[in-house]
C-alpha cells in the first residue's frame, strides 16, 4: 500500500475528481485501497461493481455510512 498515492485518490475523490482518484485506487489491492475503490463505484452509482470491492475489504459493507463525504473521511483517517 502507498498511503501517500492513497492519501491523493481520497482528496481526488473529495474534490469531485472521480477518474484521478479511481485511476490512483485502481493499482493497489490492499484492503483500504479496495474499500476506496468501493466508495467511488458507489459514487458513481455502480451499486453491483461496488458491493464487489466492498466484498474484498475487511469487514466493511456497502450499508455502513450514510453517505460517501463521511466514508472517505473515514478512509482518510484510517491512512493518516
Amino acid at each position: 500500500m502507498d498511503k501517500n498515492a492513497l492519501l491523493k485518490a481520497v482528496h481526488a475523490a473529495q474534490a469531485g475528481d472521480w477518474h484521478a482518484s479511481h485511476n490512483l485506487a485502481q493499482n493497489y489491492n490492499d484492503s483500504t485501497a479496495n474499500w476506496l475503490h468501493a466508495v467511488l463505484h458507489k459514487i458513481e452509482g455502480d451499486e453491483w461493481n461496488s458491493k464487489y470491492w466492498y466484498a474484498r475489504t475487511k469487514g466493511r459493507s456497502y450499508d455502513d455510512f450514510a453517505d460517501a463525504a463521511s466514508e472517505l473521511l473515514a478512509i482518510y483517517q484510517s491512512l493518516l
